[in-house]
């Protein structure tokens, strides 16, 4: 079975490699002729997301679709289910492309969020409450990887963080004392068939995933709230495919939901060695009406993002520098993951190396 892929980065890459083992092909919708996903895609359309003529001929080479990144226009999903099916929906894709929608329906759906406040001017900005500050300014759409998203203190560093994005629209999050930062990834096929994988742990730096560590240390209770807080999302959305549930742990114990990601993520990519099934192998098999594989761990597992920044060890006005791949995969079991892309840059996504740990049981 062919199924089509809009996007060409990492993610997609490793659902082809996923999609190939299953023995089924995939055809690629992307503008990037040499991205990761368009080196091992079958078939690939060079053009823009919502391109008319590239659409045409993208939609008329598949009878599945599904995405690796929310960003994708959610009218160019739309026009492909005029076509087939397309797992998850353009309905879910377009809650997560905007935090002020998304937040909403989380909570509709009975899962907490962090209190926010919409900032869609200068004066909202400036009529913010005491009670928002300290707190994070973020643009309510495209922002990822910490990308527009600033610490503001005082309105009056609202309002400036404000113009300084463009006076787009924006939602204010209070910043709350966290004691971890989880995610719960699952896959809901058409049936409503669930497989939801085991609590993740991540570490941030400077807004970018740096380490996932499964099973996260929480309780059972916590762990288990998680999951069922993210199935909660996944049934009230009709969700069908891989969804990811970003969530603070507050000092207090108290669970919150940050944002959702309707695709495969960063923090399952550990999934690949660590499980009996992996995310990417879970959405192919959505895509293609097979059954959900187990999401059971097989051992325990850190997976650790590398940046483009390795490649700079003398800083930026330095050569570029291969890694000592040796030295970065001397841990238990290490397996090295680079994804294909030619130019490395600071904060850039070059590859990953999961890491079997030592059960401490």
């Amino acid at each position: 079975m062919q199924i089509g892929l809009l996007g060409g980065g990492q993610l997609g890459r490793m659902m082809i490699q996923a999609a190939h083992r299953l023995g089924h092909t995939v055809v690629l919708l992307d503008p990037d002729p040499q991205g990761p996903a368009g080196q091992l895609a079958d078939d690939h359309v060079i053009g823009d997301y919502s391109d008319p003529t590239a659409l045409a001929q993208f939609a008329a080479k598949a009878s599945v679709f599904t995405t690796e990144s929310e960003n994708v226009p959610a009218a160019s999903i739309r026009f492909l289910a005029e076509h087939g099916k397309t797992m998850p929906s353009a309905d879910c894709v377009e809650r997560a492309q905007d935090r002020l929608i998304e937040k909403a329906f989380i909570e509709s759906a009975g899962v907490a969020v962090a209190p926010h406040w919409p900032v869609l001017s200068r004066e909202q900005a400036l009529a913010l409450p005491p009670a928002a500050f300290p707190g994070i300014l973020k643009t309510s759409r495209l922002g990822y990887d910490g990308k527009g998203q600033q610490t503001v203190l005082s309105t009056q560093e609202a309002a400036k963080a404000f113009e300084a994005f463009g006076r787009v629209a924006c939602v204010l999050e209070k910043r709350l004392a966290l004691r971890q930062e989880v995610s719960v990834i699952l896959a809901r096929g058409a049936d409503a068939e669930v497989a939801v994988f085991p609590l993740a742990e991540n570490v941030h730096r400077s807004g970018i995933l740096h380490t996932t560590t499964v099973p996260a240390d929480v309780s059972e209770v916590l762990a288990h709230q998680a999951q069922a807080a993210a199935q909660a999302i996944a049934q009230a959305m009709g969700y069908v495919g891989v969804l990811c549930v970003e969530f603070f742990v507050l000092e207090d114990g108290q669970l919150l939901a940050n944002e959702m990601a309707p695709r495969p993520h960063n923090s399952g990519h550990h999934s690949m060695e660590a499980c009996e099934t992996s995310q990417f192998e879970q959405q192919v098999r959505i895509c293609t009406g097979m059954p959900l594989g187990s999401p059971g761990l097989r051992f325990p597992a850190r997976m650790t993002n590398l940046l483009g920044d390795l490649w700079f060890p003398n800083g930026l006005d330095g050569p570029v520098v291969t890694p000592d791949w040796s030295a970065l995969t001397s841990g238990e079991q290490a397996v090295l993951h680079l994804y294909g892309k030619s130019e490395p840059r600071p904060g850039r996504k070059m590859g990953h190396i999961t890491e079997r740990l030592l059960d401490q049981s």
